[in-house]
């Protein structure tokens, strides 16, 4: 507003929402501010603040006084310098959405917990330049170690920081073209046990649809697939097998495709979580039942009728192995990289169980 000599004047109200606002953002207290308000030197401070002894009772009192009521935390950036170690992990998903992520996310962080280490979490999209630059910028930060479901098959960007002794564990899949720590499910015996059940079940025609073929573990069901078909004699046809995104629109149109014309199929096998919750909706408006048997258990799966026949892999214990090895190559204790594998269970709840109908 303006008073009678034409100058403009500012509300007594406004000044002061801008002082604490000037205030409140992006000026932290400093251990200076501690010891000023509780009348001791910075050292006295630092002492109270990094546990270690020398300070009277009530000098600590006094000193924890002033940072209850200045707010101060604890910069670890001086830390880091000083030890080396940032008591952080990273962790690079496909998806943090997808459901199979979620026991595997929550398996490393109780690892890190326990170990007295940070996570933090970020998703790649399944694309590999945003893996690298996810991966880059948590060694840039300085993280202790990584644990990284890849995107990409080429890691050789990832050899300097392996140098420069950041530890590292793939999970789910192999690493590319770089030696390293690898965590997997059995794949390739999961697809093949889970195809071989619908073979014993009377299943001849059977269609096999999974996610982009350049992915490690759709290679590897894919493998496991033609293995079941190939051990029973059974001729595939190429139109019982698509691989490629796993968009509903893309599967629903897959498995319409498989159920029509003369060699259409009497069962498939589903490549994932996301692939086999749209083949059940496109087996829902199907006049006669067909077989399905899924790779990756799904929620409610056993409250479908029928229940939907699984191959099971343990998410959580793929994420605490990964983490667990991380933790021990921090530790020292691991010198060469090694590959785990992880077995596969199958879960019978009704669908793999039916019979042709042809």
């Amino acid at each position: 507003m303006d008073d009678r000599t034409g100058h403009r004047t500012v509300p007594e109200t406004h000044r002061r929402a801008e002082h604490l606002a000037k205030n409140r953002y992006g000026n932290r207290p400093t251990m200076k501010d501690v010891a000023a308000r509780a009348g001791v030197g910075l050292k006295t401070v630092s002492r109270v603040v990094n546990s270690e002894p020398g300070v009277t009772p009530e000098t600590e009192r006094r000193v924890q006084e002033a940072i209850d009521a200045l707010g101060f935390r604890r910069n670890d950036s001086a830390r880091v310098l000083r030890k080396g170690r940032t008591a952080s992990i990273g962790l690079v998903l496909e998806d943090l959405a997808d459901p199979f992520y979620g026991p595997l996310s929550r398996a490393v962080e109780e690892v890190a917990r326990a170990h007295g280490a940070l996570l933090i979490n970020g998703s790649s999209a399944e694309d590999p330049e945003r893996e690298q630059e996810l991966v880059l910028a948590l060694c840039a930060r300085r993280v202790d170690g990584l644990v990284v479901i890849p995107a990409g098959d080429d890691h050789r960007y990832l050899e300097p920081e392996l140098k420069a002794g950041v530890a590292t564990v793939f999970v789910d899949r192999p690493a590319g073209h770089i030696d390293a720590d690898v965590v997997v499910s059995d794949n390739f015996g999961g697809a093949r046990d889970g195809v071989a059940h619908l073979i014993a079940h009377g299943h001849r025609r059977i269609g096999f649809i999974g996610d982009m073929p350049r992915i490690h573990t759709a290679a590897e069901r894919l493998r496991g697939y033609r293995a079941a078909m190939e051990d029973a004699g059974i001729v595939m046809e190429d139109a019982w097998m698509s691989l490629g995104v796993t968009s509903p629109e893309r599967v629903r149109r897959a498995a319409e495709e498989m159920l029509v014309g003369p060699s259409r199929v009497t069962a498939i096998f589903a490549g994932n979580n996301r692939v086999t919750v749209t083949v059940i909706r496109v087996l829902a408006e199907q006049p006669r039942p067909v077989a399905l048997v899924g790779f990756d258990d799904i929620e409610l799966a056993d409250l479908l009728r029928p229940g939907v026949t699984v191959v099971a892999q343990d998410a959580a214990v793929l994420g605490r192995t990964a983490a667990e090895r991380l933790f021990r190559q921090l530790d020292g204790t691991l010198l060469l990289p090694e590959r785990i594998e992880l077995p596969t269970r199958l879960i019978t709840r009704g669908s793999g169980e039916l019979p042709p109908t042809d």
